[in-house]
């Protein structure tokens, strides 16, 4: 019996259904547009921040492991004084030329590790300034863009909060308007919102133009239009068009 209540229904009341349902989906895109970009702030914030973190990350990383190779450097250091003490004692009781020589180069070895180490490890201090610099800059960004996103957040949560109430009232709307439009006609007037800027699909006819283009509608066509016994769109945008009350008329 449902499916036969479906077929009766006309084509007046097709139309009213679907403007009833652009009127809806018309006062939910009012209430998005209230909100207007912070939602994409937001999240443009939320994703330089994690950018930021990395970044600080990997500087304090880089740090780290200069740091690190200072310290390895210090030991190998004084691992090579302990070697320099070594041979030169060994230098005390060589019993030929030959063997202290040898000494001496192995001596002269080390010397050069230390001042190796040295020159490696005051290029490595050099750089750790350099970074740690860098580092300041990006935590002083990290901070201010964190306390961005904590205003931001706040200006999303408060009008989140004042319009989500009505909001899911009329998502709820549109969506039981839906169960009564016929799925081709649900699919053509999807396809129609997602390709307008404004969301229009349904618009009405004032003053003998379309309300989505703005273009004149022939005479004859109007007729067409305000009797509703057909489904008629925009020949220049592809709107469908409903005819416009008298009261209406007299507002626009």
């Amino acid at each position: 019996m449902a499916t036969a209540s479906k077929k009766e229904v006309s084509i007046s009341e097709k139309l009213e259904s679907l403007f009833e349902l652009q009127k809806i989906d018309s006062e939910i895109d009012r209430i998005r547009t209230i909100r207007g970009e912070l939602p994409l702030e937001v999240s443009d914030l939320e994703d330089e921040i994690g950018g930021l973190e990395t970044r600080v990350g990997k500087i304090q990383d880089e740090i780290t492991e200069l740091e690190n190779d200072i310290a390895s450097r210090k030991n190998a250091s004084k691992d090579s004084e302990t070697a320099i003490g070594k041979y030169k004692e060994r230098q005390n009781n060589v019993r030929n030329n030959r063997e202290f020589e040898s000494l001496s180069k192995e001596v002269e070895y080390q010397e050069l590790e230390i001042k190796l180490h040295e020159k490696r490890s005051k290029e490595a201090k050099l750089k750790i300034e350099g970074k740690k610099e860098i580092l300041d800059e990006a935590q002083a960004r990290l901070e201010m863009r964190k306390s961005d996103l904590s205003i931001k957040q706040k200006e999303l949560d408060d009008i989140v909060k004042e319009t989500q109430k009505d909001e899911d009232k009329l998502m709820k709307a549109s969506e039981v308007a839906k169960k009564n439009i016929e799925e081709r006609l649900i699919f053509a007037y999807t396809r129609l919102r997602n390709n307008a800027k404004n969301g229009l699909a349904v618009v009405q006819v004032m003053r003998g133009s379309c309300g989505g283009c703005f273009n004149k509608i022939p005479p004859q066509r109007q007729l067409d239009i305000v009797t509703k016994k057909k489904i008629l769109v925009c020949e220049h945008c592809g709107r469908i068009l409903v005819p416009a009350t008298v009261e209406e008329e007299a507002n626009a």
